[in-house]
């Protein structure tokens, strides 16, 4: 490797601040060390970013608003379903009966788990239990991704207690998997377990935890979203069970057995047997119990909240559990996002705002055509494909028009009728698993937003081919009207075309127009963009931030999607004759990042994204222009040599 392939991301340390630095060595830090500096972390947050920043306003307004209705302080707003999410607030809100009630909310859900006598009576229950308990395994229903008319039945195996498999291997495992033991021994006794009981429930859960994370799979195996597409014909999928009643589980809990169905994770259901048996009977009840009251905790009194909070600490280094005023926003705007997100979108997001991003997103859709018709490694009948692909692109820019069914069905019992936070919580569960079954033999209804308006993000649903830009994300540093229209490239315009990169990158380059999975390369146009993807993985694989090493193949998608994201930005701003100084150094202030050491480890281990810093940096490494514009010199920190740099779209 040579000494400027070795410096990816620019000289010195991405993490601290260096206020004299220059743009030619560490473009992230000349644009953000003032800002690292003064910025400090909130408490109750394990790190702050531009994104957060944002979400740190949204969520001030919000909690006003919504302290204001349940007050009576505002009139409630024409927004369908408003007043339940309102009701679920004051529920959430009401520590005086949660702290009274302690663990009587769970009590019969909890005996009912903790009575399973043996294997054949957990077969039996398996199909109540799943109504509010974690199995290890799961269903649900989801667009068939080679027919996205219609919807499929998919599997998968259960998650684990550290954040990913890779995570296991690392010398913060025993420390963390003790600390998570030592809690839910603490919880159950807490809810009423008697204490040499609980500490076998929360022994035999690690002990089943180990197990599943050497067979299911790693955030990097998730991360190749084709590899999930595994039909199998019903029968098949049945004989691979042994001691486990599937055939009785399915026609109990989704209500019949389809004639296939979909398995994401081969491996996991190859060793369903070693998993799932009579033997590990005690260990399955042991890990059912231990996900059941670290999960439930959050539902009641303060005491059991503080009781669950080591465990999250450990992994992300928050100073402060969140305060009970703020948790009962969350709670609301959890279980009614779509509702809270037009509420969000009608009172926030400008008229003005929204003409002036859609044409922006129109001018990007351009560029990118431009873009896709000038390019010199397709073939013809790959780019004519591509175009086709683009054109069909469905937009869906700040809140939809409408809110999904779903919500109407969820209805509060306030307390004055018996109903507790836990209760409804686990209501809802129930209506929403039935709601999802119930789309098994619909059409897949495409007018379905995947984010809500008040979420500060944006993405590409490869099976609906849409591109999602909720009204939250469509403000300062990203977007502002009264900003530099290069600025605005540069932020907003960086990030529209990042998504409709994510249509091109090596996940959404394997779906057509309509999403249906379906290859439309030529032979030869996929082993270049293979070999060009490599080069991308190659580009991110092993650069060191803080604590860890970065995997490109984990973060790959995400990869591309910036490196078109940034190239067709900088393409937009230069047919405008904009300034792209101003262009690069918003880019960079977009990814500006300040975190917690175990946060990062944490959130690298699960996150399909390079961290914000290296971002900014890295992608503006394979800009030429970004070389001309700030005369970057070889000997400079932010150089790399021209046949490493990666150009993909």
């Amino acid at each position: 490797m040579n000494k400027n392939f070795a410096v990816r991301g620019g000289s010195g340390n991405i993490i601290e601040p260096k206020r004299d630095a220059r743009p030619q060595d560490n473009l992230y830090l000349a644009v953000n060390s003032e800002w690292i500096e003064k910025t400090k972390i909130p408490e109750d947050r394990s790190r702050m970013a531009s994104f957060d920043g944002i979400d740190v306003d949204v969520e001030k307004h919000l909690m006003h608003d919504f302290a204001d209705f349940a007050a009576g302080k505002k009139e409630l707003p024409s927004v369908p379903d408003m007043d339940e999410a309102v009701k679920l607030y004051k529920l959430a809100r009401d520590f005086a009966k949660r702290n009274a009630d302690g663990a009587a909310p769970i009590k019969s859900d909890l005996e009912l788990l903790d009575g399973i006598k043996d294997f054949s009576d957990y077969n039996l229950n398996a199909p109540d239990l799943a109504t509010f308990a974690i199995l290890p395994f799961s269903f649900g229903v989801s667009p068939d991704m080679k027919n996205t008319k219609v919807n499929a039945l998919y599997f998968s195996g259960p998650g684990t207690f550290l954040p990913d498999t890779t995570t296991y291997q690392t010398p913060d495992a025993p420390k963390l998997l003790d600390i998570l033991q030592k809690q839910s021994v603490k919880l159950l006794t807490m809810a009423g377990i008697d204490q040499a009981k609980a500490e076998k429930y929360a022994e035999d859960a690690i002990k089943f935890d180990a197990k599943l994370s050497k067979i299911v799979k790693s955030t990097e195996e998730w991360a190749d979203y084709p590899a999930t597409y595994n039909p199998m014909k019903i029968a098949d999928f049945e004989a691979k069970f042994d001691q486990f009643k599937i055939a009785y589980y399915l026609k109990e809990a989704i209500g019949e057995e389809p004639e296939r169905i979909i398995v994401e994770e081969p491996r996991y259901l190859d060793h369903i047997n070693e998993i799932i048996n009579e033997e590990n009977f005690d260990e399955i009840k042991g890990w059912m119990l231990v996900n059941f009251i670290n999960a439930a905790a959050d539902s009641l009194s303060q005491e059991f909240r503080e009781a669950a909070f080591p465990f999250s600490q450990a992994l992300s280094g928050q100073p402060q559990l969140t305060s009970g005023e703020k948790q009962a926003y969350y709670i609301a705007n959890d279980s009614f996002s779509e509702v809270v997100g037009v509420y969000y979108g009608q009172t926030y997001f400008g008229k003005e705002a929204k003409e002036d991003v859609e044409d922006m997103i129109h001018r990007m859709l351009e560029v990118y055509k431009e873009r896709l018709q000038n390019n010199d490694w397709l073939s013809e009948q790959t780019k004519k494909r591509a175009i086709i692909k683009l054109d069909a692109l469905v937009l869906k820019i700040g809140y939809p028009d409408k809110i999904e069914e779903i919500y109407n069905r969820l209805k509060v019992i306030p307390a004055n009728e018996g109903g507790s936070l836990y209760s409804n919580e686990r209501a809802f569960t129930i209506v929403q698993q039935k709601y999802n079954i119930e789309q098994l033999h619909k059409e897949v209804d495409r007018t379905v937003w995947a984010m809500p308006g008040n979420l500060v993000n944006a993405c590409y649903d490869p099976q609906r081919n849409d591109l999602t830009f909720p009204a939250a994300i469509l403000q300062k540093p990203f977007y502002d009207l009264k900003q530099d229209r290069a600025a605005n490239f540069g932020g907003i315009g960086s990030v529209i075309a990042h998504e409709v990169s994510h249509a091109f990158d090596n996940n959404g380059a394997q779906f057509d127009e309509l999403g249906n999975m379906t290859n439309w390369w030529t032979d030869e146009d996929y082993a270049e963009f293979k070999k060009r993807t490599q080069a991308e993985i190659d580009l991110f694989d092993g650069i060191e931030y803080g604590p860890v090493k970065l995997n490109g193949k984990q973060i790959v998608s995400e990869n591309i999607a910036d490196q078109g994201g940034l190239t067709a930005a900088v393409e937009a701003a230069k047919n405008e004759n904009d300034d792209l100084k101003k262009l690069f150094e918003n880019f960079a202030r977009i990814w500006a990042n300040k975190q917690l050491t175990e946060s990062i480890k944490s959130q690298t281990a699960v996150d399909v994204h390079a961290p914000g810093p290296l971002r900014a940096n890295v992608q503006s490494q394979c800009q030429d222009d970004f070389y001309k514009v700030f005369d970057v010199k070889p000997e400079d920190g932010m150089w790399l040599d021209p046949e490493k740099r990666v150009h993909i779209w």
